[in-house]
């Protein structure tokens, strides 16, 4: 209950920021619309295929409308979307999945504080921790509420969410997470600063989960947390960024047993890229997760939690965006990567990356012990803008496994995996009025 109470200490403070003078009464109001066809070929994504099997193919879409509002002092937005596959729904449907994905109301003072309540996505720094997933047919939102300060340099934010499954009259906070937000409570805190003399910035985050491990009879709550920062500098055509996170606390509960291990896992990751010319951008990073050994009882596999994933461990999203093979308490990764960007014209670009990837360590399979090497991965993608709103993509990856790969993921690393896939986003701005 303390973590609710310090929710509702968040949302008093929710008025006093209403005193922001409304010297302008300028209104906006827009509205914008996106239709997102994705036609996919599967023959190995996510999960490694078994040999014999068959490749999936589907084409999934997002239907879109979003709201805003905005004045001197307060903002609004409402978007509303259908995500799904072609054909998933028959031609004369009465249950219509039209979902709230975003739904926030920010208010605004004329010295820089803030706050921002309601359903909203979170996406902090390189989205590695907290991230937006729009690669993700239906994207990732929270329910929180958001307060903040901010200048020329410097940014400053506490989230505060405390999630219930339904209205209840009595019965304590149990949640569950399995078929709603995947955690009960959170608390964070963010702060970036960006010098002004040289191209350098920093952010601090300190992240606090809330994790139901009790029982619908008795609610019980453990927690982790996650702290660490992010740094980029930019000097001439270099792009350099480095991170590094720690995890303490308790892990996640193991839905079987409700249980929670004490937990001690760490993350870092280097990015250099080198603008060559105004059409060559070279890429070079190495990302390494830690993970268990099989050794002792706590754990030591360090959690991205709600970051970008596909964004980092390759296209295939064989790492953090699916799970490890039953029976496998996780590895870990470390993932080394090289990469190539060619601007062939002002509206197209082309772009290759080469994944190295290994386990952070050894994998056990029951008392087995196995090498790193996890295997190679080549993303491929061209991304084409027609029009101001109109843009073409299209991708091509395959995986060559090892051994190991099938011992920690499953499938049969001698067939060949691969996927494939075009998309065509069109999300043009459809109204504006100013009065």
């Amino acid at each position: 209950m303390k973590h609710f109470s310090l929710f509702l200490a968040g949302f008093c403070l929710f008025p006093a920021l209403t005193y922001a003078q409304d010297d302008n009464k300028e209104n906006e109001f827009s509205m914008s619309a996106q239709i997102r066809p994705r036609a996919e070929y599967r023959n190995g994504a996510l999960t490694p295929r078994n040999e014999g099997a068959s490749a999936a193919s589907f084409i999934n879409n997002r239907a879109r409308l979003s709201m805003e509002y905005k004045r001197t002092g307060l903002s609004m937005k409402v978007s509303m979307q259908h995500v799904g596959v072609w054909g998933q729904d028959p031609q004369i449907d009465k249950n219509g999945r039209f979902i709230m994905n975003e739904a926030w109301a920010k208010l605004e003072s004329q010295d820089g504080f803030f706050a921002q309540l309601g359903r909203q996505t979170l996406s902090y720094d390189d989205e590695r921790i907290l991230g937006g997933l729009d690669w993700n047919v239906a994207g990732r939102y929270h329910d929180a509420l958001k307060l903040g300060y901010q200048n020329a340099r410097n940014q400053l934010h506490l989230i505060l969410a405390f999630n219930q499954n339904d209205e209840k009259t009595n019965g304590g906070t149990y949640y569950n997470a399995a078929i709603a937000q995947p955690y009960k409570s959170m608390q964070t805190l963010w702060y970036h600063y960006q010098a002004k003399e040289i191209p350098f910035g920093a952010s601090l985050l300190f992240m606090n989960l809330g994790w139901e491990a009790g029982s619908v009879e008795k609610a019980k709550t453990r927690y982790m947390q996650t702290m660490g920062t992010y740094l980029t500098y930019n000097p001439g055509n270099w792009n350099l960024t480095g991170a590094f996170y720690y995890q303490s606390g308790k892990s996640k509960p193991n839905p079987a047993t409700m249980e929670s291990q004490s937990t001690s896992a760490y993350m870092w990751s280097v990015v250099a890229a080198y603008k060559v010319d105004k059409a060559w951008t070279i890429t070079i990073g190495s990302d390494y997760l830690s993970g268990n050994d099989g050794k002792g009882d706590k754990n030591k596999a360090f959690d991205p939690l709600y970051g970008t994933h596909h964004k980092f461990y390759g296209a295939m999203d064989y790492f953090y965006a699916s799970a490890w093979k039953n029976g496998i308490s996780s590895p870990g990764l470390w993932d080394n990567r090289i990469g190539a960007t060619f601007k062939a014209s002002p509206k197209v670009a082309l772009q290759a990356n080469y994944h190295y990837f290994s386990a952070a360590k050894d994998p056990m399979v029951g008392k087995e012990k196995l090498d790193k090497s996890l295997g190679s991965e080549i993303d491929t993608q061209v991304d084409w803008s027609i029009m101001k709103d109109v843009k073409f993509s299209a991708g091509y990856s395959f995986m060559l496994g090892t051994g190991r790969m099938d011992a920690v993921k499953g499938g049969y690393h001698k067939s060949w995996q691969d996927w494939g896939w075009v998309s065509l986003n069109i999300n043009p701005k459809i109204f504006f009025a100013k009065w």
